[in-house]
């Protein structure tokens, strides 16, 4: 998709996102999260060890994690030492142990353990910002949200379809000109696009 400019009109820019989503569907049918888990807290341990790594060598780690640490309780009384030798392959071990203990303190504290189905909730856990909450609303509890990394935004800005100077401001267009029926797989469509077509230095 070659680069253009805005178009003058949410509607243009509305007909222009159902034709990407159209083609972008037919392009990444078996599009899906590529971190492997098997339940919402999983999924939100595998997001914040994906900061800086590739899901690849995080799903390398987390078998470990899950079966040493299966519940929040668990998580945030772990040894931090040794949950830090079970992450260190994912850069940055020590400051992402420090996040999930204290995410998991504040699940066990305010949400019974369980991971909250709210943005408005998973942005005050500490380690989670809304990229990461978005990610987790999308994939484990099926809510049509965006969450934009630095492939979204690219595509977003390159393409036009959501300019914006910020994440914030690529994903508050992106919610407005997606098609409805486009929402829950544009997410995962759009960074395929963004890895393997629209790259950085293209």
């Amino acid at each position: 998709m070659a680069t253009v400019g805005a178009p003058a009109t949410r509607t243009a820019l509305v007909r222009r996102a159902r034709r990407m989503g159209r083609i972008l569907g037919e392009t990444y049918p078996d599009a899906h999260c590529e971190l492997d888990f098997e339940n919402p807290l999983q999924l939100l341990v595998a997001t914040i060890l994906s900061a800086q790594c590739t899901d690849s060598r995080v799903n390398m780690v987390t078998p470990q994690v899950f079966a040493a640490y299966p519940t929040a309780a668990d998580l945030a009384g772990a040894d931090r030492d040794e949950l830090e030798q079970m992450i260190v392959s994912t850069g940055f071990f020590r400051a992402k142990a420090k996040s999930l203990q204290l995410m998991a303190a504040r699940l066990v504290a305010d949400h019974d353990g369980q991971v909250p189905g709210r943005l408005a909730d998973l942005v005050t856990l500490p380690g989670v910002g809304r990229k990461t909450a978005n990610v987790v609303l999308n994939i484990a509890f099926g809510q049509p949200t965006m969450a934009v990394d630095t492939h979204i935004f690219r595509v977003g800005n390159r393409t036009g379809i959501a300019p914006g100077k910020t994440p914030l401001a690529v994903e508050t267009g992106l919610e407005a000109v997606t098609p409805k029926e486009y929402k829950q797989g544009a997410h995962h469509w759009l960074i395929l696009h963004g890895r393997h077509v629209c790259k950085a230095r293209k």
